[in-house]
């Protein structure tokens, strides 16, 4: 099992957990108590710093309740955290909902997916291998 190495720089912080066996995301907190206005956007602390594995990448993603209920998303979902990157975690939350959303210290604000990186050598050609699909693009597959 690979490990992820975390630095606490704020003692509010909590240890980004697994709510469940089995779940690929990893719950990240708030150190800060923020309210978002409707349409606005916000940075959010989490008080972590993480060292990843050696070719792996830290993808940030919305929570599922907090969108279906409050309409509260991660603005550049998924947010990428490359594997050298060494600096605190923030989570950009933008809210697109009607009413103010009161971000409360300790509250799970994102989740944390650790993913390989596959690193692959770029080449300018003068072909590219054809495939049934083509220039088929935005629709072509139907509804």
């Amino acid at each position: 099992m690979e490990v992820l190495k975390i630095k606490f720089i704020n003692k509010k912080a909590k240890l980004p957990q697994y709510a469940h066996s089995g779940d690929a995301g990893l719950d990240l907190f708030s150190v800060e108590n923020i309210d978002i206005k409707p349409g606005d956007i916000a940075l959010i602390k989490t008080g972590i710093i993480i060292e990843l594995p050696e070719k792996t990448e830290a993808q940030i993603r919305p929570r599922s309740g907090l969108a279906l209920k409050h309409k509260i998303t991660v603005l550049n979902t998924p947010g990428t955290i490359d594997e050298g990157y060494r600096g605190e975690i923030g989570v950009i939350i933008i809210n697109h909902g009607k009413e103010i959303f009161k971000v409360e210290e300790g509250m799970k604000i994102a989740q944390m997916v650790v993913k390989p990186v596959l690193r692959v050598e770029v080449v300018n050609v003068d072909v590219i291998n054809d495939t049934k699909r083509g220039e088929g693009g935005f629709g072509s597959t139907g509804n």
